[in-house]
């Protein structure tokens, strides 16, 4: 990921981030209304957390074109190493440690949804060794890595809702976002991610 980040220095082309937080109050108002049919307490928490991290979200982060969709699934591996990213589909302009939030919240759950701190450590190490971290990015690691697991949320959780039931992919549970979502909210530090 680091790496993609040094990579696209200077690349001219511009595009927003329409997942980005400023996008996220259109999803809100779409998904409370239904969102308890989910999960007992889900619009409450959606709407605590969406007010919480947006009046808390960084600015003047460094930032550059991210993958913003940095799953497993999306990364491939040959005799163990990386041969190639796939699926650029939301790739965009946006903060890079926002890019490495949304990667610790694909990579660093257990199936249970227990957050890994030895795997996040491992995570933010490999990637500050090709790009180091400022301050600033590691202070606003908690506030970003809440607000990846928002987005997928509530991505997650519209799609969910209003599922077309003669189409091919099956929505996935948002369910295991509300719950990286609350581990998130409690924590109060860096240190709570292996930095």
């Amino acid at each position: 990921l680091a790496k993609l980040h040094e990579a696209g220095k200077g690349f001219s082309l511009r595009r927003p981030n329409a997942l980005g937080h400023t996008g996220w109050r259109e999803l809100v108002t779409a998904c409370l209304p239904r969102a308890d049919e989910v999960e007992q307490g889900l619009a409450q928490l959606i709407e605590t957390a969406h007010a919480e991290i947006t009046a808390n979200w960084p600015q003047g982060l460094p930032e550059g074109v991210i993958h913003a969709d940095l799953f497993p699934d999306n990364v491939l591996f040959m005799n163990s190493e990386v041969s190639g990213l796939i699926d650029f589909y939301f790739a965009c302009n946006d903060a890079y440690a926002y890019d490495l939030a949304v990667m610790l919240n694909a990579w660093c759950f257990e199936p249970d949804v227990a957050f890994n701190v030895t795997k996040s450590k491992s995570l933010i190490a490999a990637y500050r060794r090709a790009r180091p971290l400022s301050p600033a990015e590691r202070e606003a690691l908690p506030v970003l890595a809440a607000g990846a697991a928002l987005r997928f949320l509530l991505t997650r959780l519209y799609d969910w809702l209003n599922h077309d039931p003669h189409a091919l992919v099956r929505p996935k549970d948002p369910r295991d976002y509300s719950r990286r979502l609350r581990f998130h909210r409690k924590a109060r530090s860096i240190g709570e991610y292996g930095l």
